[in-house]
């Protein structure tokens, strides 16, 4: 088949490598697969070097940005009207919201072709302005009108599109975002030596929460818990980078936490499994999130997660994995945080059972092999 993916941009982050791995995964299957992105712009690092290394054709547009922009957003739909005239792919499989509504505009120019978009995280949400959320629920309206399928990382993902009044039931199926699970199934060795790096206390119980460090992650509800926690053997460690983190550092000064607090900045993803066999708890306290890949890739590693109830975590998050907490609630976090600390079998028995609820749900093979499905469903081979 020829297929034709479109991504706004290739930073560090969910929805790019599910797209990197989807392409990798259907080019070693033998299909014509090309992907369009625009520049991997931004303090949250980069995938556009792996995506260089792929056995598919990358274009890489100047055009296509993440910001809203009417002159350049224009120049980038002709320029992805050009790019499908050129491939002339049987199927268009768009991601993320901007590159979305641009080339499901586009494939109406060009014609003849399936029309897929993957749903990574709705652009619609509470926490913004409601004159942008009637923006993009009008725009993301449309551009369902024009799809042949959507593909939702959550079942929580379907729920509020059609809440939304974006797509038809009929539309949409759940194919959960893959990733190479046997890095975090086989990664226990390398934990030792980055708890090592951090200078970790040899009794210390490591609480990890990997985000951007931006807003809406939720920081500072893990700020607040960490200042009611008492006990010195309770380490915390943020992965990421963005542009909150001097806030988030003057914040962990306050507190008077620097000594329990471990900022390693941006790594690159080859050491997340290491990142995550360091750890003894995932905290995940985001406020908005498709279906954040740090809860899986720490169940795959045999750690228990703490998440706020949102969007795609309770899927995932349940009493035999985990703890599941409303949103905000801080002394929740702290009490789930101070239970787990104090008790390494219960964490054992939720890493345990969380690794086996993840080993199949989220390998990236099992992923491919459902989207490749569905592009054949789609064109009857």
């Amino acid at each position: 088949m020829r297929i034709c993916h479109v991504i706004t941009r290739l930073i560090l982050g969910g929805a790019q490598e599910n797209t990197i791995l989807t392409c990798e995964g259907l080019a070693a299957r033998g299909h014509d697969v090309t992907l369009v992105t625009g520049p991997a712009l931004g303090p949250e690092g980069e995938l556009m070097t792996r995506a260089r290394r792929g056995a598919y054709r990358l274009i890489v547009l100047e055009s296509l940005r993440r910001e809203i922009h009417p002159w350049r957003d224009l120049e980038a739909y002709r320029d992805i009207v050009s790019v499908l005239r050129e491939v002339h792919p049987q199927v268009m499989h768009s991601h993320s919201s901007k590159a979305g509504i641009i080339a499901r505009r586009a494939t109406a120019k060009v014609g003849e072709m399936k029309i897929v978009h993957t749903i990574h995280g709705l652009p619609f949400h509470p926490h913004q302005p409601r004159w942008r959320n009637w923006l993009y629920t009008t725009l993301e309206r449309s551009a369902a009108a024009r799809s042949d399928a959507i593909i939702s990382v959550a079942e929580a993902m379907t729920a509020a599109a059609l809440a939304a009044g974006v797509g038809r039931a009929g539309q949409f199926e759940t194919i959960y975002s893959g990733m190479e699970v046997a890095p975090f199934l086989e990664a226990g060795a390398g934990g030792t030596a980055l708890r090592t790096e951090l200078n970790l206390p040899a009794d210390a119980v490591l609480v990890t929460k990997v985000a951007r460090l931006a807003e809406l992650k939720g920081h500072e509800f893990l700020l607040e818990a960490a200042a009611e926690i008492s006990d010195p053997r309770v380490h915390f460690c943020l992965v990421g980078d963005g542009r909150f983190r001097g806030r988030i550092e003057e914040d962990i000064t306050r507190r008077g936490l620097s000594k329990r607090f471990h900022l390693t900045g941006l790594l690159p993803p080859e050491r997340i499994p290491t990142v995550m066999a360091a750890t003894d708890i995932l905290v995940h306290c985001s406020l908005r999130e498709g279906l954040a890949r740090a809860l899986p890739q720490a169940m795959l590693a045999g750690k228990p997660v703490v998440s706020f109830d949102i969007d795609g975590a309770r899927e995932v998050v349940d009493s035999d994995t985990g703890v599941l907490l409303p949103p905000g609630d801080v002394a929740g976090l702290t009490l789930a945080i101070e239970t787990l600390a104090s008790c390494p079998p219960l964490r054992q028995r939720l890493g345990d059972a969380g690794r086996e609820k993840c080993r199949i749900m989220f390998d990236h093979n099992r992923m491919v092999d459902r989207i490749e499905a569905l592009y054949r469903r789609l064109l009857g081979t």
